[in-house]
């Protein structure tokens, strides 16, 4: 799954947090979450599951299907 890097580095920014300890908060290797933001490889599903889980907002968003933070919301 392509995933619009800006949209997981916006909410980390947004969340006042570095990528180290977003990644720790997650249980990833900071290096992992550091190649995801700069695209070096790709987040798996059950990941970006994980990131929406984590900050509140719909995998649309994730994925950059909607500008809608929460789906449920935007109706």
């Amino acid at each position: 799954m392509e995933i619009p890097l800006n949209r997981i580095k916006d909410l980390r920014e947004d969340s006042d947090l570095t990528q180290e300890k977003l990644a720790k908060k997650l249980g990833y290797h900071t290096t992992t979450y550091k190649r995801w933001e700069e695209n070096i490889h790709s987040i798996k599903l059950k990941d970006a599951l994980i990131i929406a889980d984590f900050y509140g907002v719909s995998l649309d968003y994730i994925a950059g299907r909607t500008n809608c933070k929460n789906i449920n919301k935007c109706r």
